[in-house]
């Protein structure tokens, strides 16, 4: 941890942190350096201004923890942390903030300028740093900005900002020649001279110069779009239908034309349904319609009529008047002509409600009059059938009674022609039999041949899948690679060049060479270990199969001698008193590993300054209750 605590401190300096160079360990941070260490960090990455110093008072000491705290979590810092993080500090837990500190600092764009720029170097850097200027300006639209010109920044430098020919996105439809790619493909003389003398050019088919660039835009977004559903849709339903792509074209568009053709179908039956009228029943309307403009004629007339009797006793009155005629009949005031013709609008409107209500009634007559016929229609069915049925089944009867007063011979004659139809079925059968052997046997090889050909399909058409969808997985690999590969090559070239890489590099090498040093050392202890377990193993087996075969011998002559007898007791108390010691020495070992499991704790919980940490909160906390204590005192002066 001593090489990681060097490279957070030196990117601590590199920031602006003011540290001695004695400290070279995070166990040296004091929580005044950890805090301001936290807060230069963040001001870097996201420009938060916050004090770098702690207050006096305990209460600004814990807002101050807490609001570093919450910056890190809005940062994404995973870990637990709080307050308690910074006043009463945990080497780990520093070391990490401070780890994911670094790794979100901004990368250092600054180049060395000892070599000599060229031109184009010079033009490019001038380029970038107008483009970062411009995304770093807030965005205003064409609207806010006066006659296409508008000006941000500050009052000391102003800088402007054009805006010329900003058009809104309107889009035409462009047509282009179809098929001319295809060389293969034969196009018809009418259609070639189309394109070539009639259709325009796709520059001059929008309307306005300014929709030619929206309406290629749009044009090919909709050529891509219909080339992925299609694609979509072949290797969904297209390729399941084991069809070419130019017959399920053909299919789709004969299904497509199919459901048009019984849309209009469907259409037309109704509309021919909602006025299936009797002649006799259009006749009667008419003449009901007829008979009351008839007897409305005399008095009643259109408005057309109306105006223009008026228009032309307006002129009669007019030549009257000048050729001295005297006053003829009285005419109607406006307001009396326009009462007349309300009122036959009125009148006019009740009779087109009872002639639509007359209406009404004869279509529910026709619907029931239709609904009739169909039911009756059914019932003819029906009784047709019957009749059918009854008509066959008389003739069977009168056969059989025609055949009533000869039945001996008819018999006889019957049965002649069932023996020889049955001779003829058995004949017919053999024949049957010769044929179908090896129809079946071609039926199933070619049943085999084509379960074949199926499964030899579907494989390959899983593989064709598996295919394409191992072809879209590596065509995103590469181009998140690429990303990638662009990201790190963007921010090499944004890196300083000079930095002295090779410290940190051979530090890491240290680190590197350290750890596998550790590694072949731990590996010698776990092989020392199987070891001695393969050996102590190998004793405890052999100890048991000793045991074993003594106490067979021993046992055989106990049972005759009084003193082999004593030595088999011996021999077991032995055998048991060795078990007792070997549990003794196992427990003796997992107390040692649960000792030095204990130390490590201690070791750690040292490590944490719990005692230190435990003082200062005491001392806090006696400070607080002093703070309250004050502050009640004010409180009950005032």
């Amino acid at each position: 941890m001593e090489e990681v605590d060097k490279i957070i401190i030196h990117n601590l300096k590199s920031v602006g942190c003011d540290i001695e160079d004695d400290v070279e360990s995070l166990l040296q941070f004091n929580t005044e350096l950890i805090v301001e260490a936290t807060v230069k960090c963040l001001r870097v990455i996201n420009g938060i201004e916050l004090s770098a110093s702690l207050p006096p008072s305990m209460s600004a000491k814990f807002r101050v923890g807490t609001s570093l705290a919450g910056a890190l979590t809005d940062l994404g810092y995973r870990g637990e942390i709080g307050y308690q993080t910074f006043l009463y500090s945990n080497e780990n837990d520093i070391r990490k903030v401070f780890m994911f500190l670094i790794e979100k600092l901004p990368k250092g764009s600054e180049e060395t300028t000892d070599e000599v720029l060229g031109g184009s170097a010079l033009l490019q850097r001038a380029i970038g740093s107008e483009i970062k200027k411009r995304l770093a300006s807030p965005w205003v639209p064409p609207f806010c900005k006066k006659d296409g010109v508008s000006w941000r920044g500050s009052p000391s430098s102003w800088q402007r900002e054009g805006c010329c020919s900003v058009q809104g996105f309107h889009a035409s439809y462009l047509t282009s020649p179809r098929g001319v790619g295809d060389l293969t493909r034969k196009i018809p003389k009418d259609v070639r001279t189309y394109y070539k003398n009639e259709m325009k050019f796709i520059s001059q088919q929008p309307l306005n110069h300014h929709d030619l660039a929206p309406s290629l835009i749009e044009e090919n977004a909709r050529s891509v779009t219909a080339q992925q559903d299609w694609e979509n849709e072949w290797n969904s339903a297209g390729l399941a239908s084991r069809l070419s792509p130019e017959e399920y074209k053909a299919r789709k568009r004969q299904r497509l034309q199919k459901r048009i053709a019984d849309s209009l179908r469907q259409g037309v039956q109704k509309s021919e349904a909602s006025r299936s009228i009797t002649p006799q029943d259009l006749a009667s309307v008419m003449n009901a319609i007829s008979d009351k403009t008839n007897q409305g004629a005399r008095t009643k007339g259109s408005r057309f009529t109306h105006i223009e009797k008026l228009q032309f006793a307006q002129d009669e009155e007019k030549t009257a008047a000048q050729m001295g005629i005297g006053e003829g009949p009285r005419v109607d005031t406006e307001q009396e002509q326009l009462q007349k013709q309300g009122e036959e609008l009125n009148q006019l409107k009740e009779d087109l409600a009872d002639v639509s209500a007359k209406f009404e009634a004869m279509e529910l007559d026709v619907k029931k009059f239709t609904a009739g016929t169909q039911q009756m229609q059914e019932q003819f069915g029906v009784v047709k059938r019957s009749n059918e049925e009854k008509e066959e089944s008389y003739r069977v009867k009168k056969r059989t009674l025609d055949l009533l007063p000869d039945a001996e011979n008819n018999i006889a004659k019957l049965q002649g022609l069932v023996e020889t139809s049955s001779q003829r079925l058995v004949s017919l059968a053999n024949q049957w039999e010769k044929h179908r052997a090896p129809l079946i046997l071609q039926f199933r090889e070619l049943k085999e041949l084509n379960d074949n050909k199926m499964s030899e399909t579907q494989k390959r058409l899983e593989d064709i899948k598996e295919l394409r969808e191992k072809m879209k997985e590596l065509a995103d690999d590469a181009r998140e690679k690429e990303e990638l590969q662009k990201q790190l090559v963007s921010e090499y070239e944004r890196m300083t060049k000079d930095v002295n890489r090779s410290a940190y590099t051979r530090r890491i090498m240290e680190i590197v060479q350290n750890i596998k040093k550790q590694k072949a050392e731990i590996d010698k202890v776990l092989i020392d270990t199987r070891a001695i377990q393969k050996e102590i193993n190998q004793l405890s087996g052999k100890l048991d199969r000793t045991f074993t075969v003594t106490d067979e011998l021993i046992f055989r002559d106990a049972k005759k001698d009084e003193s082999v007898r004593k030595a088999y007791k011996y021999l077991a108390a032995l055998h048991e008193n060795c078990n007792s010691l070997i549990k003794t020495v196992e427990e003796t070992g997992s107390i040692l590993r649960e000792i030095r499991e204990l130390e490590d704790q201690i070791e750690n919980e040292s490590n944490d300054k719990i005692f230190a940490n435990l003082e200062k909160i005491t001392s806090d906390y006696q400070q607080m209750k002093k703070e309250n204590t004050a502050m009640l005192a004010k409180l009950k002066k005032s």
